[in-house]
């Protein structure tokens, strides 16, 4: 396997393997782990370039003949070593193949250089479609951002990517022209500036692969320290763009509240040693562990807090404490962390708001896919909507933990939601590390805490596509109800009904149950919402706020 001419090195288009984060690791990336990944990325925004070189710390499980990452073929590679030594390479399809000079037994450690350069994947509308934004900040300096979710971190480093991929500790060496700042994961370990370049230093542990971020422009910074209630500091750092800075203080002042809404109800934050971040970015927004993508431009909401940097801050728990261990358990990230939304209104400001938040989400629901297909899933498949459940992964996420919530109670749903997260239901700082887990896992936990088993459940919500249905027929003086569900799966869920000026827990035994009810009392079905169920109403809105779309659309 010789490397390839330079001439073969570039395209314009992402192969089919760089454009997928999450398929199926090769047999030699299962037996791997980045123990550290030491990156150097010279940014050159002026020719919208990037030169890079990444020496990589590997420790085996299992013995390999030949060492493999994925890396954009955007880039031209000049230099591939092997514990110091020139060796042979192929990445015909951005999945880069090391030959070694002999194999490697399980528990062996070596070390990997890449060098290369080139333009990377540009972003035409980020953070949905990954790459670099190339931008310019208000006042004219250079600002660029990356997002690289939807296609992985070989977008911009020699990575496995796939979300069990985590490298143990990264240190990234962004070198910038000055006098702009690069802000990116974890520590800030030090700038020093040379021939018109500033080169700054940061450190992290176990990021999340697609996590990891350049942000670079003509930022300002605002900081303080948080007392956690468990006993620790956590630094709260806010790079904003130059002449932001009322605004960006307006929005500082959102962190604490943040904190200790998360704090008190999920556990302490996961990465307090290191620093709750927040970058001002030229997109909309992304989960960037430790320097969360803000985008939002500090727009005022009607919820009187910006949604956008609670729910990238609630993937600190969701996505980056906890990740899933396939891209079809994705909505363990963004039903927690949508969920979180109408969580904290209602720490906030009580029921009325939080029940408002749920209704915008029922509006929007889109029921074409299972949340969960039970295989193998890449995060295009899921996030797009005519192949995987889209937005649904978020919303629908929500509404069934709202149900759930409604279901158990508060005090195992939220016992169950921090096992989830952190592996033990007493976290404290220090007992605890960066955790996997699959919708399997949560069922378990959930069945466990509970004592009851909770399959059927789930199996409705997120193996399902139609929601389940309420059927209720009066006759004479009996109410029937039935639960109708897709491929009449079990769904023994409980439900209220007002009768008259009562409100009744019907159990719904089998799926079924009747409630006595006078010839002149009226009857309402779930009076307090407490159900994710099927509403024809709702069906009727959305189908004709579709065909007013399409006619509007039509209009010159």
């Amino acid at each position: 396997m010789a490397a390839l001419p330079a001439a073969h090195a570039q395209q314009s288009e992402l192969t089919a393997i760089t454009r997928a984060t999450g398929l199926p690791r090769a047999p030699e990336q299962l037996a791997t782990t980045i123990a550290l990944a030491d990156l150097s990325f010279k940014v050159d925004p002026a020719r919208q370039w990037l030169d890079a070189d990444a020496r990589l710390q590997l420790q085996l499980t299992g013995s390999v003949n030949a060492l493999v990452l994925d890396l954009d073929r955007n880039y031209s590679v000049d230099v591939v070593d092997v514990d110091g030594k020139p060796a042979r390479w192929s990445n015909p399809e951005g999945r880069m193949t090391i030959a070694l000079a002999k194999p490697l037994a399980a528990g062996a450690k070596v070390s990997v250089r890449i060098r290369y350069a080139g333009h990377p994947h540009a972003a035409s509308k980020a953070p949905w479609d990954g790459g670099i934004v190339w931008a310019k900040a208000p006042t004219g300096e250079p600002w660029v951002g990356t997002a690289v979710q939807g296609e992985g971190c070989d977008l911009l480093w020699p990575c496995i990517d796939h979300p069990m991929g985590k490298p143990q500790v990264v240190v990234q060496h962004i070198s910038v022209p000055a006098p702009l700042v690069a802000a990116s994961n974890g520590v800030a370990e030090g700038m020093q500036e040379k021939n018109g370049w500033r080169t700054y230093q940061w450190r992290a542990k176990l990021p999340d692969t697609y996590a990891i971020a350049l942000n670079i422009g003509p930022y300002e910074l605002l900081q303080a320290d948080y007392t956690s209630r468990f006993g620790n500091t956590i630094p709260l750092r806010f790079w904003y763009l130059k002449g932001n800075k009322s605004k960006a203080e307006g929005l500082f002042a959102e962190f604490a509240p943040m904190l200790d809404f998360f704090e008190e109800t999920i556990g302490p934050y996961p990465f307090a040693d290191e620093k709750m971040g927040v970058v001002e970015t030229p997109y909309l927004g992304m989960e960037h562990q430790t320097i969360n993508a803000y985008g939002n431009d500090y727009k005022k909401s009607e919820t009187g807090y910006d949604w956008l940097l609670q729910h990238e801050f609630a993937h600190e728990w969701f996505g980056n404490q906890l990740t899933n261990v396939d891209w079809d358990d994705f909505w363990l990230h963004e039903g927690f962390g949508t969920y979180m939304q109408p969580l904290y209104l209602q720490w906030l400001r009580g029921d009325m708001e939080y029940m408002a938040a749920l209704m915008k989400m029922r509006q929007v629901l889109m029921l074409r896919h299972p949340v969960v297909a039970g295989h193998t899933m890449t995060e295009k498949d899921v996030s797009d909507a005519s192949r995987g459940p889209g937005n649904d992964v978020y919303y629908k996420g929500a509404l069934m933990l709202h149900t759930l919530r409604g279901l158990i109670g508060d005090v195992d749903f939220l016992r169950a939601t921090r096992e989830l997260v952190y592996g033990t239901d007493t976290p404290r700082p220090g007992n605890f590390k960066p955790r996997y887990a699959a919708t399997r896992d949560f069922v378990a936990i959930v069945n466990r805490i509970t004592g009851k088993d909770y399959g059927w459940f789930f199996d409705v919500y997120l193996r399902s596509v139609k929601l389940p249905a309420l059927q209720a027929s009066r006759s004479g003086n009996t109410l029937q109800l039935r639960w109708v569900t897709e491929g009449d799966k079990p769904f023994p869920m409980p439900v209220q009904v007002r009768v008259g000026q009562r409100v009744l827990e019907v159990p719904m035994t089998g799926g079924q149950g009747q409630v006595a009810m006078t010839g002149d009392e009226s009857y309402t079905l779930d009076p307090h919402s407490k159900v994710l169920r099927d509403l024809p109403y709702m069906a009727d809105y959305q189908k004709d706020m579709a065909e007013r779309a399409k006619v509007m659309a039509r209009k010159p």
